[in-house]
């Protein structure tokens, strides 16, 4: 019995002496060479470190030194100076589930391709670690990141687990393109939820504070959102730089304020915006809002060739649509000013007064192919219930037919601008007059022109002008129907005869001043040319009673009166 004592406490002991003699190995970095080497061959893993430590003062904790780790033919997940692992007794029945795991000094790299991961912790802790997750959702890199996530559970599509509580900050962050600096994010995993309860962090020489959470369908609810003095250049175009919101299944704004922001891109730019808006989503290329609000203000706003200085919009938002309570901007020298409504039934914008004075406006080079573009889905139609014009001069650079009128004014009442997508003057009343007005470089004092339209008929009761000798009056009314048939008859009492001949008529053989009677008809078609389609009949006398008659057919002069001189009867001797 007495030697049979003795050889168990010398097993034990040689165990003890074994174990010590590994304890010490494997803290060597011969040793830990082998456990890497092991770890390396019989798994899908790769590990390498320069050496473990462990102290008797801290009896739970292994700490592994110059770490890299990943799997196999991968690139590294895990690049650290040291690795602390907390270990306990949990250990005996799930080795690979720690009590805290913390990464000093190094990088993380996760992505679909690197999960699941083999270990589990209650606490994962980064200690000024670089963090990089690429090809998932979040396309994230970030520098210098300080926090943890508990527990941690990493699986297959998710590094994070699916359940987790986050507390993270970061020197350094891109996210989806985006850079931001002295990041702090507190919230929480629960499946697909996610719940960020502070958002921080300094971006685009600006700051952004506030809380958001995403439903498990991948939508977004920003409770409250504020942005300061953001100062940012893009170099996308104004569509595709709001495309990722479009993207989303929703977005529910809760509070969203924007104080002294700049932001510029291609074509467009907007300089000391203050914005406020409340309530309201967008979900699936529209909206929806119940009481939502939005009120905002620039010093200016750059849009193509649309230039605003000081724009001041005000709205409400309700499931009927869109409020205009306000709308005044300083734009072209001039001053525009209008509120209104847009419907969502019948997506019509019916504007209840509209003014504009002091205009100084050149016509965009395609404005006549802008006119005849179709407007987009959410805008049908377009009516003006009231309008004035004060003072505005207009021009219009074509080289085939420049004009430009001065000193325009004009008022009108339920004026359609738009029908069915389609711009045009489709209803209402309107009377515009100018001091003055040039036309194909010809000249005229006081232009008017008065007009009513309706679902058949545009029709001019009044158009007309005086010349620097005489006077032209004429009507004329516009077709409604795909054919677009015009018709006009103007006359002109003491004018320069050759004026049509500036407008389009072939020249005359008579010269001077004079009267004109002129009647013609033509279709005004977008896609078809005007001058085949056009039939005339013109009558001019000069003041020499020189008279031609011409009539035209198909756009060409296929008569033509010579020249008659009436003599005056001369008195009896």
């Amino acid at each position: 019995m007495k030697f049979i004592g003795k050889l168990l406490i010398g097993i034990l002991v040689v165990l003890l002496v074994a174990i010590l003699a590994l304890y010490l190995l494997v803290q060597t970095r011969w040793g830990s060479a082998q456990v890497s080497r092991w770890i390396t061959e019989n798994t899908d893993y790769e590990l390498s470190f320069d050496q473990m430590d462990h102290r008797f003062s801290s009896p739970s904790h292994l700490v592994l030194k110059n770490v890299t780790f990943g799997r196999d033919g991968k690139p590294a997940t895990l690049v650290a100076k040291m690795v602390d692992i907390g270990v306990s007794s949990r250990q005996l029945t799930d080795p690979l589930h720690m009590d805290t795991i913390t990464l000093f000094d190094g990088t993380l790299n996760l992505s679909p391709q690197t999960a699941p991961l083999p270990l589990q912790a209650d606490r994962l802790l980064l200690n000024n670690m670089a963090f990089n997750s690429p090809n998932t959702e979040w396309d994230l890199s970030a520098q210098k990141v300080t926090g943890g996530v508990s527990p941690w559970q990493p699986e297959a599509g998710n590094v994070l687990g699916k359940k987790a509580n986050i507390q993270m900050s970061a020197g350094s962050l891109t996210l989806n393109g985006v850079p931001a600096s002295n990041v702090l994010i507190q919230g929480e995993l629960n499946g697909k939820e996610v719940v960020l309860s502070t958002i921080g962090a300094d971006m685009a020489l600006g700051s952004m504070t506030g809380t958001a959470r995403r439903d498990a369908n991948g939508g977004w609810k920003v409770d409250n959102m504020r942005l300061n003095e953001i100062r940012l250049q893009s170099d996308k175009s104004l569509a595709d730089f709001f495309a990722p919101i479009t993207t989303l299944p929703s977005l529910q704004i809760g509070r969203l304020d924007v104080t002294d922001a700049r932001l510029q891109g291609p074509d467009w730019a907007v300089t000391d915006l203050d914005l406020s808006l409340r309530n309201l989503t967008l979900s699936k290329g529209d909206w929806q809002s119940e009481d939502g609000r939005l009120s905002m203000n620039a010093s200016e706003f750059i849009y193509g060739s649309v230039h605003l200085f000081d724009p001041i919009l005000n709205a409400e938002f309700s499931p009927q649509g869109m409020a205009l309570r306000q709308f005044t901007s300083r734009w072209e020298g001039g001053m525009v000013r209008t509120s209104g409504n847009w419907l969502r039934s019948g997506k019509a914008l019916v504007l209840d007064d509209v003014a504009i004075a002091g205009l100084e406006y050149t016509l965009p080079q395609n404005w006549k192919a802008q006119w005849m573009e179709t407007l987009p889905t959410w805008l049908n139609s377009v009516t003006l219930r009231k309008f004035g014009l004060s003072r505005n001069l207009v021009i219009d650079v074509d080289p085939i037919f420049p004009w430009q009128i001065t000193a325009l004014d004009g008022y009108g009442t339920n004026l359609q601008l738009a029908k069915d997508r389609q711009w045009g003057v489709w209803g209402g009343t309107a009377t515009l007059n100018g001091a003055a007005a040039t036309f194909n470089r010809v000249d005229v004092r006081r232009p008017s022109i008065a007009l009513t339209a309706n679902a058949s008929t545009v029709a001019i009761g009044e158009l007309s002008a005086f010349t620097e000798k005489g006077i032209l009056e004429a009507r004329a009314s516009i077709s409604q129907q795909p054919a677009r048939q015009a018709t006009i008859s103007l006359t002109g009492r003491g004018v320069p005869l050759n004026i049509v001949q500036q407008w389009g008529w072939p020249a005359l053989p008579v010269t001077g001043d004079g009267n004109i009677q002129l009647t013609a008809s033509g279709n005004v078609q977008a896609n078809a040319p005007l001058k085949p389609t056009v039939n005339g009949r013109l009558n001019a006398v000069n003041m020499d009673k020189q008279q031609v008659t011409q009539t035209m057919t198909g756009g060409q002069v296929s008569t033509v009166a010579e020249p008659v001189v009436t003599h005056s009867p001369q008195p009896s001797p």
